[in-house]
């Protein structure tokens, strides 16, 4: 069982993970090894102390050098489920348990809105776990939302399952298969009263289906985590950044405004602080 999860790799993340180090505490680190792609697109950063006009990218670059010199690893999968077990924490990551005695939370904000009947149905149809739910759909009809090209390989785990699957990326895309349609249409609406019926696309074309995986780059903190508090679409925290679950610290842009990297990492600082007094305690 690791002393801590860190789920998230942007600037909160990163802090959070440095200090773990520097404590030797025992954590295991979820995101991409890229890091941020919202601080790499930044064309310049401006209020970043000791960097003064630095770009996005070389302040990306800057924080890599930084997790190579302290030999921290990032594990590259993606967690679609966390489960409070009593005194410690069970995170579900590409279809693999993690226990921890704590966990950080820095996933930032979650870009895409939710599609209308997608929190309903969710669980009755609706998935965000191709390798959790895929053999449910094993000759069934299925729509697959994705918006990162890194969860293509799932789409195509579902192909290799499901008698048909209509694909909405929201990229340029080149996958292929006889059962696979590519659409450039919208999901708009997930449409059910006890498990998915349809998806409604902007066009008004109504697809009739057995199931809707949206494979995102983020999920919501509430279907994330049962039980977190949100305030004003935030995760709620105290001064030591922890949430109203007892040892689940959040930090950075998901504890809300404003979404600045300097915020992010001084609450990502306090966060593992808070990290190292629970586990003392």
């Amino acid at each position: 069982m690791y002393d801590c999860i860190i789920i998230g790799t942007g600037p909160a993340g990163l802090s959070a993970a440095i200090n773990l180090k520097t404590y030797n505490k025992d954590f295991v680190w979820f995101g991409t090894k890229n890091l941020s792609n919202k601080v790499i697109k930044a064309e310049k950063v401006v209020n970043y102390p000791g960097f003064p006009e630095v770009t996005g990218a070389e302040l990306n670059d800057r924080f890599k050098a930084h997790i190579e010199s302290q030999n921290i690893e990032i594990t590259e999968k993606t967690v679609t489920n966390v489960m409070a077990a009593g005194d410690y924490y069970m995170v579900l990551a590409d279809n693999e348990i993690y226990e921890a005695k704590t966990l950080i939370l820095a996933m930032g904000v979650m870009a895409a809105r939710l599609l209308d009947g997608e929190e309903k149905l969710l669980g009755r149809g609706v998935s965000y776990c191709a390798t959790c739910d895929g053999r449910l759909y094993q000759g069934k009809k299925i729509a697959v939302i994705c918006n990162d090209p890194k969860f293509e390989h799932e789409v195509l785990y579902l192909a290799d399952l499901a008698a048909e699957v209509y694909y909405f990326p929201t990229f340029e895309s080149d996958v292929k298969g006889d059962n696979i349609t590519i659409s450039k249409d919208a999901p708009m609406k997930i449409t059910g009263e006890s498990k998915v019926e349809s998806l409604v696309l902007r066009s008004g074309e109504e697809i009739c289906l057995d199931g809707v995986f949206c494979l995102r780059n983020a999920i919501t903190p509430t279907h994330l985590i049962p039980g977190i508090q949100i305030e004003d679409g935030h995760i709620a925290v105290d001064r030591k950044m922890e949430t109203n679950l007892k040892g689940c610290f959040a930090c950075g842009d998901c504890t809300g405004r404003p979404y600045q990297y300097t915020k992010a990492v001084g609450e990502g600082n306090v966060a593992a602080h808070g990290v190292v007094e629970f586990l003392a305690e």
